[in-house]
């Protein structure tokens, strides 16, 4: 007899209580239903307040007294070390997501924060070797081509395994052959872009930062997939901080200004020129301040302008609740923290495996702040 939903979910919540956390896509094999099904079961506990969503992932709401499995980490054991830079919200979660599946191995994991001036990721990567960091994950901030450049040349050549993550090597670099963990902005510009011209809009801009990998490869995909669809009437892709377009240098930036001393551009000014009635917005906080800008211009969103977001770490506190892309980094995190573990695993003198370059692709999460274009 086939087993009902309710049966099921139950199964599922059983699972998820027990374990403190399950990946979706293992708990789907384990109880012989799709991905999609689960998926759905897990969204239903979460509407019911049983059970917290994650990307790819379901967490228990209560402290689990013993993870089944799961060896204990030895605090006195090498860890792996994990460089991030400081103030970088978007990376919270691909940090839980490495941890977690870290600690699910045994291993405990030592982080590094490199502050934003150059050189200082070397210098966190060489304090882990150091300290006996038997692996590094490794996340530069990279403001700019020259930033990469520089880091790729001691990344090369790091004396123990290392995974990129959420950064993706120029190509023809010294870590093109290196191992990378990153999601598909790619994808995630053409979602949102589907999403708004599926809803009628057909003048649409991108205001997005330039100071990140991520909001360098959003702006190309974007320009790229705008001037490839026959449905755009008109596009522009302006800076976040400044006024000029993306083929323009940011004037308003200033060597050594942080990031967020620059003016917000003047979006309804941009609006208007383009006669866009809609807009794609990195990163989730400069969203929410442009979606205030907008509302004291008197420009109502979603009904005068729809807006999607890009990253969805706070889209979904704004007023209103901003639709978003959201990129999967706790997965990202998980995935490079697998592929280290691997890597650090295999024996002495083993034959040399292929480089992998891994890349997940985001999600729409639609909260309502895009509409169906204004009719004319």
């Amino acid at each position: 007899m086939r087993e009902g939903a309710a049966a099921r979910r139950e199964r599922v919540l059983e699972a998820v209580r027990a374990r403190g956390q399950v990946r979706v896509t293992a708990l789907a094999e384990e109880l012989g239903v799709s991905v999609v099904t689960l998926r759905r079961d897990v969204e239903e506990l979460a509407r019911r307040g049983e059970v917290q969503r994650g990307h790819g992932v379901a967490r228990s709401l209560s402290a689990v007294p013993e993870q089944r499995g799961a060896p204990p980490v030895d605090a006195s054991a090498p860890a792996v070390g994990l460089i991030v830079p400081e103030h970088h919200s978007y990376l919270f979660e691909a940090v839980r997501g490495a941890r977690a599946a870290l600690e699910e191995a045994g291993v405990r994991m030592a982080l590094h924060i490199a502050r934003h001036h150059p050189g200082a990721e070397e210098a966190m990567a060489r304090q882990a070797l150091e300290q006996g960091a038997r692996g590094l994950l490794v996340s530069p901030r990279w403001r700019g081509a020259e930033a990469a450049a520089l880091d790729a040349q001691w990344l090369a050549g790091l004396p123990v395994p290392a995974v990129l993550m959420e950064r993706r090597p120029a190509p023809g670099s010294p870590l093109h052959a290196h191992d990378s963990v990153c999601s598909d902005h790619w994808y995630g510009a053409h979602l949102a872009l589907d999403h708004l011209v599926s809803l009628g809009h057909r003048r649409i801009v991108l205001a997005a930062r330039d100071d990140s990998p991520t909001a360098r490869t959003l702006r190309a995909a974007f320009a790229q997939i705008a001037a490839q669809c026959p449905e755009i009437e008109e596009w522009a892709v302006v800076l976040t901080a400044g006024s000029a377009a993306a083929s323009a240098p940011d004037p308003t930036r200033r060597p050594g200004t942080d990031e967020h001393e620059a003016s917000l551009v003047d979006l309804r000014a941009v609006l208007r020129e383009y006669g866009a009635t809609a807009a794609v917005l990195h990163a989730d906080v400069d969203a929410l301040m442009l979606v205030q800008q907008l509302r004291e211009g008197g420009v109502r969103v979603p009904e005068d302008c729809s807006v999607v977001a890009y990253d969805d770490v706070v889209a979904a506190l704004g007023s209103p609740p901003l639709t978003a892309v959201a990129p999967p980094t706790e997965a990202i995190g998980r995935a490079a923290a697998e592929l280290l573990l691997h890597r650090v695993g295999r024996p002495t003198g083993a034959a040399p495996e292929a480089v992998r370059r891994v890349e997940l692709l985001p999600e729409l999460k639609v909260r309502g702040s895009a509409v169906r274009a204004p009719a004319g």
